[in-house]
């Protein structure tokens, strides 16, 4: 039996700086999609001072089955699979891995938004069903068209600077935002974005104030023909009210990163949508980004309980 704190990692593997980082811990991995009953199983054989969290949720019970739990820390910025009002209520520390990702999830969204303006996919198939397009082919150009960000944290602020050099206007509504990126506008209501902008990003976190966000009401607000790219968290989109706008012709485009429901399988509101594209929540998953996620993660865990440990020594 170890004497070594045990560190619970939600998921079947972490990058090497990160497993150096926590080397004095016993890692105990829960697999690739743990449930709640496997994690409380966990959680009670053996105690964990802490739970890196890259899968699954991590509610009240999963807490209650851990006494010694002094820290959840989540590999990636996304606190939403944690309930952060019964961590707090416990004394547990939640901790992100802040702006970690965000230089490969800002890539994804660009090329997503590439993907759905230059038709890429269609003319893909297209070709290689055997039509040559070129003479009836119009891609959309984005110099000169308008951006709207919605939320505007390290993730945000990297599209917004992407969007300067293409030669686009920016505009971001986000009311927590503390500065805004040069050649970057900020608008206070959100209906004055959507009427506007030839593509809206979804760059929020996900909370109930604003679970559902784009819905029926917000997506007839948004200019006619517009682009919609989540690669933020599904629970901000209404399904059904954004397939509508894509059949409907409303929206041109939509690509999706995230949804309600994951992981997202057959048969599913998305199959039979031809102007939709979808990704399995990888954005935040890159080569660098896997490492600076861990490291930023195991980080987390070391300052807390060593917080934790002089605070209980110096009493």
């Amino acid at each position: 039996m170890s004497d070594k704190k045990v560190v619970l990692v939600t998921g079947s593997d972490l990058a090497e700086a990160a497993l150096g980082m926590l080397e004095d811990y016993e890692l105990v991995f829960a697999g690739r999609q743990p449930t709640e009953n496997q994690l409380i199983a966990l959680c009670q054989q053996h105690n964990p001072v802490a739970i890196l969290v890259r899968y699954g949720k991590i509610t009240a019970s999963v807490m209650d089955a851990a006494p010694a739990l002094k820290v959840i820390s989540k590999h990636g910025s996304g606190i939403d699979v944690i309930d952060v009002e019964a961590a707090a209520a416990r004394g547990i520390m939640v901790r992100a891995a802040t702006g970690a990702n965000a230089a490969a999830v800002s890539e994804h969204a660009w090329a997503l938004i590439l993907a759905c303006a230059k038709s890429i996919i269609p003319l893909d198939r297209r070709l290689r069903e055997g039509h040559w397009d070129k003479s009836t082919h119009k891609s959309l150009e984005l110099e000169g068209k308008t951006l709207g960000l919605i939320g505007l944290g390290a993730i945000g602020s990297r599209v917004a600077k992407i969007a300067v050099a293409f030669g686009m206007k920016v505009l971001a509504y986000d009311p927590y935002a503390a500065t805004v990126p040069p050649g970057c506008e900020r608008v206070d209501v959100l209906k004055h974005l959507l009427t506007q902008a030839d593509v809206v990003s979804l760059h929020c976190p996900l909370t109930q104030q604003n679970r559902g966000m784009i819905n029926a009401v917000t997506l007839a607000q948004c200019k006619p023909g517009a682009i919609l790219v989540n690669t933020a968290r599904g629970g901000l989109i209404d399904d059904a009210a954004l397939a509508a706008a894509l059949k409907g012709g409303g929206l041109r485009w939509a690509a999706l990163d995230s949804f309600n429901s994951e992981p997202l399988t057959t048969p599913h509101i998305w199959e039979r949508v031809e102007n939709v594209i979808l990704s399995p929540h990888v954005g935040g998953v890159s080569d660098a980004s896997y490492v600076k996620m861990g490291t930023a993660a195991a980080a987390n865990i070391l300052q807390v309980v060593q917080d934790s440990s002089q605070t209980e020594t110096a009493y």
